[in-house]
């Protein structure tokens, strides 16, 4: 089934992809950190006020993804609460040092989240033997894999994306991400891919009429903007990818 999954930072993300005819919002916060798990709130919320499908990320922090004990059990605690709140999958993924899949944690969650399906979000991009990880995955029952083919970009990492579809022969779903757009939609789709996954995202300038322009909350050098998703820009690519004739789905 084709389609556009929003990587959405914020209920107002969230709510921005379901007007724009986004099929599934991956929920997150942090999106500058790749995305963290969202709030219980925002959580709850979304629930309330989405109709489309609801899959929030669990990640408890940015930067790699092996884990410790405690960050595993904070995981752990956030799928059980993703499940008593209705949610329609959950997307996570965890490493080895070695940048294996780690099989018996990811096992476990699997387990876990159950009767929920699980995804793999693009740890997979950052794995050492990508047709290895992809048949690890299959093997572990996940659903969908979400990867730019190890590249900066879906674009870049093109070639690679249509090799693991092949690979895949509809065993999983490979759904491109990182960089994906109205322009370069229908190139991405020759990879075999029919689900994408963007954030449709625009800087929202702050309303603030003080500012202090000396101090900083964080990393980012902006304190008086954000990111959010937008519905023109979900309507944009969703018109895009549906205007595609079918013959462009191929691997060649």
């Amino acid at each position: 089934m084709r389609g556009i999954e929003v990587c959405a930072n914020s209920l107002p993300s969230a709510l921005a992809a379901q007007e724009g005819g986004a099929i599934r919002v991956e929920f997150c916060d942090n999106l500058a950190e790749g995305g963290t798990t969202p709030s219980a709130g925002q959580l709850q919320l979304a629930r309330e006020m989405l109709g489309i499908e609801l899959w929030p990320i669990i990640r408890p922090r940015g930067g790699d993804f092996l884990y410790t004990g405690l960050e595993y059990s904070v995981m752990k605690a956030d799928i059980e609460f993703c499940k008593s709140t209705g949610c329609d999958g959950i997307v996570t993924g965890i490493l080895d040092q070695d940048g294996n899949i780690d099989l018996a944690r990811m096992a476990e969650l699997i387990a876990l989240a159950a009767p929920l399906p699980v995804a793999f979000h693009r740890a997979f991009d950052m794995t050492n033997a990508p047709c290895q990880a992809l048949e690890d995955l299959i093997r572990l029952g996940i659903v969908r894999i979400l990867t730019s083919g190890a590249g900066k970009s879906a674009i870049a990492g093109k070639d690679t994306i249509a090799d693991l579809v092949r690979q895949a022969a509809g065993r999983i779903e490979i759904m491109p991400g990182a960089g994906v757009n109205a322009q370069n939609i229908a190139e991405l789709a020759t990879t075999g891919a029919e689900q994408f996954h963007a954030s449709c995202k625009v800087h929202i300038p702050s309303n603030m009429l003080f500012r202090n322009t000396d101090a900083l909350m964080g990393s980012l050098t902006d304190e008086y903007s954000f990111e959010q998703t937008t519905p023109e820009k979900v309507r944009e690519l969703v018109d895009a990818l549906n205007s595609l004739p079918a013959h462009v789905y191929t691997t060649g």
